[in-house]
């Protein structure tokens, strides 16, 4: 099978952890006979820097055409002075919109070796595996009139009943794979926002009912995650609860760099699904260019575009397998207690996935 993505390391460490997702993908590829076609483009803060607007349009272009994009990170704090319009995050966002990714998939699990990494107990932490599925391409992030005039700031948000209902199928629909449990999170009691959001969800859970649907609070959903994390399959939030929720959650699995995300639009009539796939981590330019970075998120991403954008479950599934090998035997990053770099933990998983093939590298 031909393989054909687009690479955008962005900023940061982005370009250190895509390097490694495309060697590990390599040797994927290479085990299970495939041919991997990269065409890489620039966004963010190299984008800005080379020239070009945070979206230059041949990026935009190469994404529209390639079967999936697989992003670093995007951001540096030099830019956060600058009009949104000439900021490395517009480029992003920008790009979401135009692919129309609409569901942003981020599963967090806790590795029994990695539970002492958790800033909470063990005995909460042990036993979570949720998937947050954030709302990506509506409210405030998007919503319309927004700006700053003369001392006032002004956002919008901004959902449509579609626009809630797609999410939510996928929600419900996801969660019958999983253990049948769906959380959906909103600010019902002072926004009308979130209103709609739970009538539409209450009306969608109306056709899935071997799901079992609750409802809770923004607020108090950010406390049962640090409580009872274990407790949740699939939790549904709109935009921005789900940017915060879904950091929160990934520190409970020990390290923000260990979690993948998937970014998904509708399937095209010619069958393609348009796959956004991207470790949750920031660009973090204070370790960029040490060979500090842990790449698993990124290389957790990629497995997570094998397995939607191309359908190679059987793939997806020996890299994740991989990976869980190496947190319970291999070389770790310092975020983890190690003392790894980047480039060992990329050489590690490459060499384990030959041992699976039987001719390790």
């Amino acid at each position: 099978m031909d393989l054909n993505l687009l690479s955008l390391p962005g900023d940061g460490i982005g370009p250190e952890v895509t390097l490694e997702a495309e060697r590990v993908l390599s040797a994927v590829a290479a085990r299970f006979g495939h041919c991997v076609k990269i065409e890489r483009g620039l966004i963010g803060a190299a984008a800005l820097e080379a020239g070009y607007d945070p979206l230059p349009p041949a990026t935009c272009a190469a994404a529209k055409a390639a079967d999936a994009v697989l992003l670093g990170a995007v951001g540096l704090p030099g830019y956060d002075l600058h009009p949104p319009a000439r900021r490395p995050e517009k480029g992003l966002l920008e790009l979401r919109s135009a692919l129309g990714v609409f569901a942003n998939l981020r599963p967090v699990k806790a590795y029994a070796s990695l539970v002492q990494a958790s800033p909470l107990k063990e005995e909460r932490v042990a036993g979570t595996d949720l998937l947050i599925l954030r709302e990506l391409t509506g409210g405030l992030y998007f919503g319309e009139p927004r700006g700053i005039t003369q001392g006032r700031a002004v956002n919008t948000m901004v959902y449509t009943e579609p626009e809630i209902e797609r999410a939510a199928r996928l929600a419900f629909t996801l969660a019958m794979g999983r253990r049948r449990r769906v959380t959906s999170v909103d600010k019902a009691n002072v926004l009308e926002n979130s209103q709609l959001w739970r009538q539409v969800v209450d009306r969608v859970a109306k056709d899935y009912p071997e799901v079992t649907l609750n409802h809770l609070l923004v607020d108090n959903a950010a406390m049962q995650l640090v409580l009872e994390p274990a407790a949740f399959d699939v939790l549904l939030t709109e935009n921005l609860f789900g940017d915060i929720l879904s950091d929160e959650a990934a520190v409970i699995a020990g390290s923000i760099g260990l979690l993948g995300s998937a970014s998904l639009g509708e399937r095209r009539k010619d069958g393609r699904l348009p796959g956004l796939y991207e470790p949750i981590h920031g660009s973090a330019p204070a370790i960029a260019g040490k060979g500090l970075a842990n790449p698993l998120g990124a290389i957790a991403s990629m497995a997570m575009m094998l397995d939607w954008s191309f359908g190679l479950t059987e793939e997806a599934a020996c890299v994740e397998e991989s990976i869980g090998w190496l947190l319970d035997h291999g070389s770790l990053t310092p975020d983890l207690g190690g003392k790894a770099t980047t480039r060992e933990v990329g050489e590690a998983l490459c060499a384990r996935i030959g041992v699976l093939a039987g001719t390790a590298r």
